[in-house]
C-alpha cells in the first residue's frame, strides 16, 4: 500500500546556504502524487522531485523545474520521507532551500513519526533493477545493480586522519534507516567551509549542524555520534538522491567516493534504457524489505 502523513509537520530552521531563516510545511497528499515542493514565497510554483529536475550544484542536491523554479539541499529532507516509507507528501517551502536542521535527517524524522503514517487505498509499485548500470569519474564509481530490497554499499577515503578509510554496507529494510543512519550529520573540512563561505556559500553552516574536522581533530562540540558517523551521512544522502527514482527502488547501490552527482548520473543512466529497469507492483514479502516498512512512532526512541 502506498502511505502519506496524517498529519501535517512544521520545520523552521537556517538554510545552509543562504543562512537565512526558512519554514518548511509537510502536507499530506494523495495517492500517486509522489513527493512535491512548492515555494510559498513565488506563489505556490512547484517542483516534482524526480531525478531528471536535478541540476548538478555542489555539495547538494537541487531540483529546477521546467519554469526555472528551483528548490535546494533537498536530499536530507527525501532521506527522511523514503526512511519512513512515505511516498506521497506535499512540501512546501517560503524560501529556496529546505532547512539543514542539525546536519541529519533525524529531526524530519522525529516529527514525520510523530504526526503519524496514514496507508492509502493504492498498490505500492517499485522499480526493479533487472541489469547493472555503472558510472564512474576517476576513481569514484556509483552503481545499481539487481536486489530484491534495497540495499547501499558506501566507501569513502579523505586524507583528513579524522575521516580516513570508512566502508559500510546497510540492507535498507524496516527501520534499518531509523536505527543506523538517520542521525548522521553532514560533514567538511575547514578549509572548505572558509573557502565556500569566501564564494558566499554555506553561510549557514556551523558546528551546530555539521561536523567540522580538521587533520586528526573533529571541531564540533561533542564529537561523533558514530566512529563511523562520514560514510553513515553518505549512505543517508544516497538514500535521499535514489528517492528523486520516484518509485522506491528494488536495487544494490555501490558508491565508491561517489556524491550527489554521481547518484544521479547513475539513475540518468538507468533510465536511459528501458532494458534496465521495470516498474512491478510489490507483493507484500517484497515491500516488507522496502525502507520504512513497518516503521511506526515507538521507533522514535532508536533515534539518537
Amino acid at each position: 500500500m502506498q502511505t502519506t502523513l496524517a498529519n501535517s509537520v512544521t520545520v523552521q530552521g537556517i538554510g545552509l546556504h543562504t543562512g537565512a531563516p526558512v519554514r518548511m510545511d509537510v502536507y499530506p497528499a494523495r495517492a500517486g502524487q509522489g513527493i512535491v515542493f512548492q515555494r510559498s514565497d513565488l506563489g505556490g510554483a512547484a517542483v516534482p522531485a524526480r531525478w531528471d529536475l536535478v541540476e548538478h550544484s555542489p555539495l547538494m542536491t537541487r531540483l529546477v523545474g521546467h519554469d526555472g523554479t528551483s528548490v535546494s539541499t533537498v536530499e536530507h529532507v527525501m532521506a527522511a520521507l523514503a526512511g519512513c516509507g512515505i511516498r506521497n507528501a506535499r512540501i512546501v517551502l517560503d524560501g529556496p532551500e529546505a532547512p539543514i536542521a542539525d546536519g541529519s535527517a533525524a529531526p524530519f524524522v522525529r516529527r514525520f513519526l510523530a504526526a503519524g503514517i496514514a496507508r492509502q487505498d493504492r498498490a505500492l509499485t517499485a522499480i526493479r533493477v533487472k541489469r547493472t548500470v555503472e558510472v564512474r569519474r576517476g576513481d569514484a564509481v556509483a552503481r545499481l545493480s539487481p536486489f530484491e530490497g534495497l540495499e547501499i554499499d558506501f566507501t569513502i577515503d579523505f586524507d583528513d586522519a579524522a575521516i580516513g578509510h570508512q566502508a559500510r554496507r546497510l540492507d535498507m529494510r524496516n527501520g534499518a534507516f531509523l536505527r543506523e543512519l538517520c542521525d548522521a550529520r553532514t560533514f567538511c573540512r575547514s578549509a572548505d567551509v572558509e573557502a565556500m563561505r569566501a564564494q558566499g556559500r554555506a553561510l549557514g553552516g556551523t558546528l551546530e549542524n555539521a561536523v567540522v574536522v580538521e587533520g586528526d581533530r573533529i571541531l564540533t562540540p561533542g564529537g561523533l555520534r558514530h566512529a563511523d558517523e562520514a560514510v553513515r551521512h553518505k549512505m543517508l544522502d544516497a538514500l535521499g538522491d535514489l528517492a528523486l527514482a520516484g518509485a522506491p527502488l528494488l536495487a544494490r547501490y555501490t558508491g565508491e567516493r561517489a556524491g550527489h552527482a554521481m547518484t544521479n548520473q547513475v539513475l540518468r543512466a538507468l533510465f536511459a534504457d528501458a532494458d534496465n529497469w521495470e516498474r512491478v507492483t510489490c507483493p507484500p514479502h517484497i515491500a516488507a524489505r522496502l525502507p520504512g516498512a513497518g516503521v511506526v512512532a515507538a521507533d522514535l526512541q532508536a533515534v539518537a
